[in-house]
C-alpha cells in the first residue's frame, strides 16, 4: 500500500514523496554468541517450571536427573544433552523447541525519528492531507506498515481507501468523523478503531483541526 523507496505502488496511482526515509538501526549478526544457548535454555526451563508451580526437587524427580544438575541447568552452568533436553521438555509438558525460544534474538527493526518519516503523496494530499510513513516490516508471512496522518484542511470530498489486511486507527489530536462501510465513528484523542481494510473507509468530516491519527495496517500471509 505504501512505498518508501520512491517506486510507484502497484495498487495505487500515487507515488511516494521525497521526504526523509525511515532510518534503520541494525547490527551485524553472526549467530548466537558463546553461552547464549545455555542462558536461553536456563531461562526457559526456570520460567516453565515456576509457571507450573513445581519445585526444583520435584521437577528433578519428574525428569529423572539430580536436583544439583537441574540447578546447574537453570543457572546456565552446564550444557544439556539432547536426551536431557527431551526429558526436560516432557517433564515441563512443552515442545523441545520451546526451550530454545529467544536464542535467535536479532529481528528486523525500523527506527524513525520524529519528523523524519517519508512523505507519501496520496489522494487528498493537495487538500492539506499529510501522510508520513513511520516504517514497514515485511516478510514471507507478515507485513505491517505504520503511517502518521495529519489533516489540516477540510475538503468537500474525502478519498476512500480499500486494501487487504486489518487497520488500526489511534486518534492523537483534533476530532473527526471516520467512516467504514455503512458505519460512522466520532474519533477524539485517545479513541481507537480497528476494522477490515477491504471495506471502503476514510474520514468523512473534520470537526476540529488539525486532526492527527496513527494508522497501522497488519497484512496476512497472502498480502500482495
Amino acid at each position: 500500500m505504501w512505498r518508501v523507496s520512491g517506486e510507484q505502488d502497484e495498487a495505487s496511482d500515487y507515488p511516494v514523496g521525497t521526504g526523509s526515509p525511515a532510518r534503520e538501526v541494525s547490527r551485524e549478526t553472526a549467530g548466537p554468541r558463546e553461552g547464549d544457548l545455555e542462558r536461553t535454555i536456563a531461562a526457559q526451563v526456570r520460567a516453565y517450571r515456576v509457571a507450573a508451580g513445581v519445585s526444583v526437587g520435584e521437577m528433578a524427580d519428574r525428569v529423572g536427573i539430580s536436583k544439583a544438575m537441574l540447578s546447574k541447568i537453570e543457572n546456565a552452568q552446564t550444557s544439556c544433552s539432547l536426551t536431557t533436553l527431551a526429558r526436560l521438555a516432557a517433564g515441563l509438558q512443552v515442545p523441545v523447541t520451546a526451550l530454545f525460544r529467544g536464542v535467535d534474538t536479532e529481528r528486523e527493526a525500523v527506527y524513525v525519528p520524529a519528523g523524519h518519516g517519508a512523505r507519501i503523496v496520496r489522494r487528498g494530499s493537495r487538500e492539506g492531507h499529510l501522510y508520513e510513513l513511520l516504517g514497514a516490516l515485511r516478510g514471507p508471512h507478515k507485513r505491517m506498515e505504520a503511517v502518521l496522518v495529519t489533516l489540516t484542511e477540510a475538503s468537500e470530498v474525502f478519498p476512500l481507501f480499500q486494501h487487504p489486511g486489518t487497520e488500526l486507527l489511534f486518534m492523537l489530536e483534533g476530532e473527526m468523523v471516520y467512516g467504514h462501510g455503512e458505519s460512522r465513528y466520532a474519533m477524539r484523542p485517545g479513541d481507537a478503531l480497528q476494522f477490515d481494510g477491504e471495506g471502503a473507509h476514510g474520514p468523512e468530516e473534520l470537526v476540529s483541526l488539525p486532526a492527527k491519527f496513527l494508522s497501522v495496517t497488519a497484512y496476512g500471509d497472502h498480502a500482495g
